[in-house]
């Protein structure tokens, strides 16, 4: 399969760049400008993936990425930003990205990146076409379908990621046992031990796992922290 790469950024000699690069890897690539132009690219287009800055005119990085997070729940986000707040990396996390690069960055390392991602479409295609036919837990008051990417807490609709429910099955799968941060980044995020980054984008995702999980995110009965190790999904 060659995948398709949407870059969003408004620095013509870093989309540009970005471009060359990617195009050399073999990807095929639309760039957009602004947020409008990126929204309208992703619905025509149809990225596999998405490098998207988070300061850009029009509509901001944080709106496009609510939109097309909200519109194709299976397409990868990677942000870019100039920003080293923690809080806007853990805002764009909230808004459905799926892993942040700082500016400056190397080439090497987004490639890197964008290549693990990647892998697990193809990861996925194949997986999809050996899965059963129903993929559906129940558990509290939470129902999960992970073939339709549809979820409920109380009989409401959750508004999840592609990757929250991919966190969520490999949880459901795990259940019960210390599901490690290197083992998430390895098997969902499909780094390898060369190219493994912080483990914060990690605990950013299960932050807002438990936003929409739990009853209390103070008190968590459902995905518990295992001191110097990981997660347990007690279920």
């Amino acid at each position: 399969m060659q995948h398709k790469i949407l870059i969003v950024e408004d620095e013509e000699i870093i989309r540009l760049g970005l471009q060359d690069n990617f195009e050399l890897e073999n990807y095929i690539v639309e760039t957009a400008a602004d947020g409008e132009e990126a929204i309208a690219k992703a619905d025509s287009f149809m990225p596999h993936l998405v490098i998207l800055d988070l300061m850009i005119p029009k509509k901001s990085g944080f709106e496009v990425c609510r939109v097309i997070r909200k519109k194709h729940p299976q397409t990868f986000i990677i942000m870019l930003t100039a920003k080293t707040e923690e809080t806007s990396k853990v805002a764009g996390l909230e808004m459905g990205a799926d892993d942040y690069v700082t500016k400056p960055f190397s080439i090497l390392e987004l490639l890197a990146r964008v290549k693990a991602f990647l892998r697990r479409v193809d990861t996925d295609a194949t997986s999809a076409q050996a899965a059963a036919p129903s993929e559906v837990v129940d558990f509290a008051d939470i129902h999960l379908d992970f073939k339709k990417y549809e979820a409920t807490k109380g009989g409401v609709p959750l508004e999840m990621s592609a990757r929250e429910f991919q966190i969520l099955k490999y949880f459901w799968q795990h259940k019960g046992e210390v599901v490690l941060r290197e083992d998430l980044l390895q098997d969902i995020w499909g780094y390898t031990t060369d190219n493994m980054p912080s483990t914060r984008t990690i605990d950013n995702h299960i932050v807002n796992l438990r936003k929409k999980l739990e009853d209390d995110q103070a008190n968590p009965k459902i995905i518990l922290s295992i001191r110097g190790a990981g997660y347990k999904f007690d279920v």
